[in-house]
């Protein structure tokens, strides 16, 4: 199949379906790959279809963009997870839940300085899991755990963006479902299609 049917075909039926299902439907997709040592997460927005006036007050929309944050393995390219938001949460407070709920699929995880929160840290650490999480760099000290990093594993982060882009080119950069349990069944969707599509690639 070259293209996904229209997001209208399936979108009645997909909102009876538990977000939890949706989640395992992503787990089910990401295990037909073998995964790295290397995982990386990070954010970009999503443009929202186009809604009434009436609509947007009614659901309280603040922005343009629905801030996405997804959690990639930098070896296979799978994506683990997503998270969208009609708001603008920090990214500290996104990535501890993307990530917490991951423990036992993480072994170094990489991100920029927006996931900068010692308490996270501490939490991966505990779990046995290595963070490579600039640090905003407010003392001395804070460079030199920066210069502690080893960078190639750092940049790898960089992966994130290009499956960004990947996503947007293969499937388009404007979400169709107007509202954020929508959209978030319909980002889920669409990854999990890629990651099964790239495991076919791979197989062949």
């Amino acid at each position: 199949m070259d293209e996904l049917p229209d997001f209208t075909t399936v979108c009645t039926r997909k909102q009876d379906l538990e977000m939890r299902i949706w989640r395992v439907l992503l787990r089910s997709s990401a295990s037909l790959h073998e995964f790295g040592e290397v995982q990386a997460i990070d954010a970009t927005g999503f443009q929202r279809h186009k809604a009434s006036r009436h609509y947007v007050i009614r659901v309280g929309y603040n922005f343009d963009d629905i801030k996405t944050t997804a959690l990639v393995d930098c070896d296979s390219t799978a994506i683990l997870d997503v998270h969208c938001s009609m708001k603008q949460p920090h990214d500290t407070q996104i990535g501890r839940q993307v990530l917490t709920r991951n423990l036992q699929r993480l072994d170094t995880v990489v991100a920029d300085k927006g996931y900068d929160w010692d308490a996270l840290r501490h939490e991966l650490r505990d779990a046995g899991v290595r963070p490579v999480i600039k640090h905003r760099e407010f003392y001395p000290l804070d460079m030199a755990h920066n210069a502690r990093h080893d960078e190639e594993t750092y940049h790898r982060r960089s992966l994130v963006v290009s499956i960004f882009f990947a996503l947007k080119h293969r499937f388009g950069e404007t979400l169709r479902a107007r509202t954020w349990f929508g959209q978030f069944r319909e980002l889920v969707l669409k990854s999990a299609v890629r990651n099964i599509e790239q495991s076919v690639k791979t197989s062949h």
